[in-house]
């Protein structure tokens, strides 16, 4: 019973003089009283009010209520009850449901917070991707699997980070599809600019020397202007005053066996009678890195770059990353032995097998971090070389100039330079040139040694690389290149000579 209807009733009780009845309540309710005395009236009148005399109708107005006496001496009150009920119990439920429902919001929108940043960042990576797939299909290098296959494992990483916050994302998921889409396409685009450089890599190549061609024809025209650099030595000349640069690496292929097999070696036939004749031979050893049982000849370079048209033999009992080709031969150091063979590459035929005076083998003075290289075979302009170490030099370097069809000894040199410390080595115009290690990265020409004036000394020409490991070097007279085995990987190099002053008439 609401305080209101309680004042009602006191005040029926304190002002009526008969029995009780009902009041009546119309939106109202309406009591009937009697009062009891005229003191009950009296005490119940509001401050201000008027006593009722009996037999006469008052009406005084309380607040929401009025009340009255009728000639009968009945107490009617009409009192007006607002709703005033207040509903705690759905109003808590509100503040719960309220509390819950902030609690999520807050929840979800940290997440997309977090998703607009992730996508941020993906957008970025996306980018980052795009500009260097665009830098692929530009540039006139050649890349490798391996280059793809990087690249592929970061789209495909994308991809999954963009599946996962695709299922978490709970609403519009407009953007996030844009974005799978996005790198899905990218994924389809490295793929495509992969089997384009498997595929067309010779049309590429094609255009890419056009465009060569037509630069230095530009460059010529403006000859009147700068001036003229002196030619290089003619092909298979030695009229030059040594080696003093190189080129950045050119990459040729991964040897067709693969990246296990880290060892090995490879390059271009060279004949004086035929200098322009193009046979390329590649020599991976077994993944045991001693053992050379299978070679490649491929008739041009064409072929090479795409694994056809090649002839593949089998030989027996060769050792090491030494070989070299001479005059339609392979030269190979023999098994377990300090014997070299000569091996007829139209016939795959042993021809001579003879050992090597006094030379080291099996380890006991191996280039340094490649084994089974004891004895490494090489060719230049004028001649074929062996450079090796023996128990009388103490390990440091001997050259020996070689008849190529007998295989003996025609003279041989002594230097100074521990072969063990070197990386590698190679012959240009009777002059050694040896390399050593100076980061992962990076290889030095550091020695040579001048078998027409046993002159030796220093250089410092640095020579990049794309793996850590060098296990063989050959040069080619005709072409003036270096033809390098790098970690599996088919690398060649341009030469730089020393210009000789021209002599007066």
């Amino acid at each position: 019973m609401s305080y209101s209807l309680l004042l009602v009733l006191l005040f029926c009780l304190g002002t009526a003089s008969r029995g009780l009845t009902a009041l009546d309540f119309t939106h109202s309710l309406e009591v009937t009283t009697t009062p009891t005395s005229s003191q009950a009236t009296a005490a119940w009148l509001p401050s201000g009010g008027t006593s009722w005399a009996e037999g006469g109708t008052v009406s005084q107005p309380l607040s929401n209520f009025t009340g009255s006496v009728d000639s009968h001496g009945i107490c009617q009150c009409s009192v007006s009850l607002p709703d005033t009920t207040f509903p705690a119990d759905r109003v808590e439920r509100l503040e719960f449901t309220a509390h819950i429902l902030s609690q999520k919001f807050e929840r979800e929108f940290s997440k997309v917070k977090e998703y607009v940043q992730l996508i941020s960042v993906y957008e970025k990576k996306l980018l980052n991707l795009t500009v260097r797939v665009e830098v692929m299909e530009k540039d006139s290098i050649s890349y490798t699997e391996l280059d793809f296959e990087l690249i592929k494992l970061e789209v495909k990483e994308m991809h999954k980070l963009v599946i996962q916050l695709k299922e978490n994302f709970v609403g519009s998921t407009d953007i996030i599809d844009m974005l799978e889409v996005e790198i899905r396409n990218m994924t389809l685009l490295v793929e495509k600019l992969e089997t384009l450089d498997q595929n067309n890599v010779l049309s590429i190549r094609r255009q890419i020397l056009a465009l060569k061609t037509k630069l230095k024809e530009c460059e010529d025209s403006k000859s009147g202007l700068v001036p003229a650099m002196p030619p290089p030595p003619a092909p298979g000349s030695c009229s030059h005053g040594g080696v003093v640069n190189i080129s950045a690496p050119s990459v040729i292929q991964l040897n067709w066996l693969g990246f296990s097999y880290k060892y090995g070696a490879w390059g271009r036939d060279y004949s004086p009678q035929h200098p322009e004749r193009t046979l390329y031979w590649v020599a991976p050893l077994n993944t045991n890195a001693r053992t050379l049982e299978y070679y490649r000849l491929y008739d041009s370079m064409d072929n090479l770059l795409i694994y056809s048209h090649f002839r593949q033999s089998r030989i027996q009992y060769a050792q090491g990353g030494g070989t070299v080709a001479f005059n339609n031969n392979l030269y190979v150091s023999w098994y377990n032995v300090g014997n070299i063979a000569k091996i007829n590459l139209t016939t795959n035929v042993v021809d001579v097998n003879r050992p090597l005076p006094q030379a080291a083998y099996n380890n006991r003075f191996s280039y340094a971090n490649v084994n089974w290289q004891d004895i490494d075979l090489a060719v230049d302009e004028q001649a074929l070389w062996a450079i090796y170490a023996t128990e009388a030099s103490t390990g440091n370097i001997v050259i020996s100039k070689l008849n190529d069809t007998t295989l003996e000894v025609m003279s041989t040199w002594v230097t100074k330079q521990y072969k063990p410390s070197v990386s590698n080595a190679f012959m240009v115009c009777g002059v050694l040139y040896a390399t050593r290690t100076l980061n992962t990265r990076t290889e030095e020409i550091f020695y040579y040694y001048d078998t027409n004036t046993e002159r030796e000394g220093n250089l410092a020409i640095t020579m990049r690389k794309i793996q850590e490991g060098i296990q063989s070097i050959n040069y080619h007279p005709f072409d003036q290149k270096l033809y390098v085995y790098n970690d599996g990987y088919l690398l060649n190099y341009d030469l730089v000579f020393l210009q000789k002053p021209s002599q007066p008439v």
